[in-house]
């Protein structure tokens, strides 16, 4: 008799996310707009709201950049991350900001780089003090009871951080630039995606510091210390649209 086959670790059970087309899924993109402006421009003022009369809040790189957003079990949206991959002239977002960078530091080619950008969760999913745009807390624990909304923040991110690596992975991007809260970079850490800080803290946004993640060494590390989750990022989600 054949013995049943393990069963598979389950990191996010509560959402789903998918790559959205840019240029063709108007009506979603519209939504994510939406939610950029409640949050960059309504909750927490990084953006006027006088800029954007339609309340959607869009900029110069959404052209170049793939998109990814999450649903909960009620087909609501509750995330969305975008990994701006610039062309032609373009900068990444970041460097429109941090105009130097830490002594040593040498930046990747731009042929293997992406910007992990406005990474953001519904408030919903954000209710308790310190919680970053990303949904996570230090003090958050995967432990915590299901009824409880806010439990479910972290699996939001390592949703949308299993759709970006994946499309990482298949379109031969190895290098990831991300400008963010001090606090998200810690807990990104605790769970071995390491992100080492390339310049100062600046105000992008908020107080952020520029960091460079290399995913062959991420998936070295989450190999060695986390294989469940590795395989769980390998195995992502049909990157179908919605």
């Amino acid at each position: 008799m054949t013995a049943p086959l393990p069963e598979q670790a389950e990191f996010a059970p509560y959402f789903r996310s998918h790559q959205v087309r840019f240029g063709q899924d108007e009506a979603l993109m519209r939504q994510i707009y939406q939610l950029r402006f409640q949050i960059y421009c309504q909750e927490r003022g990084f953006l006027s709201a006088d800029n954007y009369p339609d309340g959607l809040e869009s900029d110069q790189y959404d052209a170049s950049a793939a998109h990814f957003c999450t649903f909960n079990l009620k087909d609501e949206l509750v995330g969305y991350v975008r990994l701006v991959h610039p062309s032609g002239s373009q900068t990444f977002p970041f460097q429109s900001h941090c105009t130097s960078l830490l002594e040593g530091v040498t930046l990747p080619p731009s042929s293997q780089s992406a910007e992990v950008s406005r990474l953001i969760v519904h408030h919903d999913y954000r209710r308790r003090r310190g919680d970053t745009l990303g949904g996570f807390n230090l003090e958050s624990s995967s432990a915590a009871p299901d009824h409880e909304m806010r439990s479910q923040s972290p699996q939001i991110l390592l949703s949308l951080y299993r759709q970006i690596y994946a499309f990482s992975r298949t379109n031969g991007i190895r290098y990831w630039y991300a400008a963010m809260e001090r606090n998200l970079a810690r807990i990104l850490t605790q769970l071995d995606f390491d992100f080492r800080p390339i310049g100062l803290l600046i105000d992008y946004y908020g107080p952020v510091t520029p960091y460079l993640a290399d995913l062959y060494e991420t998936e070295a590390k989450v190999g060695k210390r986390q294989p469940e989750l590795l395989a769980w990022m390998q195995r992502p989600e049909p990157m179908e649209t919605k």
